[in-house]
């Protein structure tokens, strides 16, 4: 049985929400074409209630892998279990795995919320709307448990690939790590993951967090007709995730890079006592091209 859609709109896009699945979006269309412009969700993979399937899903209270079976907080060891059957790291926090309520919804917008208890007590907030073809997504974690926590933030979308995808997003340098192991260091960007220009999608696989990001990203899909010019706040750092042979790839703006809980210094976390909170909004503007 397929999970309650919620449906959103505007003048020029339509957006359906899975609450229930993680807090997702499923899919972004054009109004008067259908064009996708998030990955397309069929209804098998919307009865699939994996949000790694859908459109888009929010990340909280961390993005990415964490090692070592859990982190140091200042009271102590917290452990975390691997939450996936096809990693061995905890991933991508908790609130993808837990099922969102709606708290209210117009029209053009909505606001889907968590009371989380995993791995820590903590709610989250996604605020989404539509206005002219922009989607804006505001997520904010308020940290309610009695322990002092680091937290970090991220948005997860699939967006189409094609053969002439485009992608501008300048960065200063990548995180690498040895052969099959988790990032350690910052490094000068290879020349084919470089996108301080309008460049092509690598032919390599990447799966890598940037730094140096002043938050302001274009994707461009000529075959398709169309671009988003793209704006994050709460973040200098994004993930790029293409893998090979596939109509898809990742751009995650994210407040931290992978493993950051156990990198010097825990870049890009906040450590949150009771009642603080953090925030991470992410701007696409849907802009036809001229044929």
């Amino acid at each position: 049985m397929s999970p309650h859609e919620v449906h959103l709109e505007d003048r020029l896009t339509r957006l359906s929400l899975a609450p229930s699945v993680g807090g997702s979006l499923v899919n972004w269309q054009v109004k008067e074409t259908g064009q996708p412009l998030l990955r397309h969700s069929d209804a098998a993979a919307l009865a699939s209630g994996s949000p790694r399937r859908l459109g888009c899903y929010p990340l909280a209270p961390w993005s990415n892998r964490i090692a070592e079976g859990g982190f140091e907080r200042p009271d102590g060891w917290l452990a975390l279990p691997p939450n996936t059957d096809n990693s061995p790291y905890a991933i991508h926090g908790s609130a993808w795995q837990q099922p969102w309520r709606v708290s209210h919804q117009g029209s053009d917008h909505a606001c889907l919320t968590l009371e989380s208890r995993l791995p820590f007590a903590y709610r989250a907030t996604l605020h989404v709307s539509l206005d002219e073809g922009c989607l804006s997504l505001d997520l904010q974690v308020t940290h309610l448990d009695l322990r002092p926590t680091w937290h970090g933030l991220g948005l997860h979308p699939y967006f189409p690939r094609h053969d002439d995808t485009q992608l501008l997003a300048p960065a200063r340098q990548v995180w690498l790590g040895e052969a099959d192991t988790l990032p350690s260091r910052q490094e000068e960007i290879p020349e084919d993951w470089r996108f301080e220009t309008l460049s092509a999608l690598p032919q390599r696989v990447v799966d890598h967090a940037f730094s140096g990001w002043q938050g302001a990203c274009t994707i461009v899909q000529p075959s398709a007709g169309y671009q988003l010019q793209c704006s994050a706040s709460g973040t200098d750092h994004y993930l790029l995730f293409c893998p090979q042979d596939q109509g898809f790839f990742c751009f995650e703006p994210v407040s931290h890079p992978i493993n950051a809980h156990h990198l010097p210094g825990r870049p890009g976390l906040r450590l949150l006592s009771q009642g603080e909170h953090v925030s991470l909004g992410f701007r696409m503007a849907y802009q036809p091209l001229s044929r």
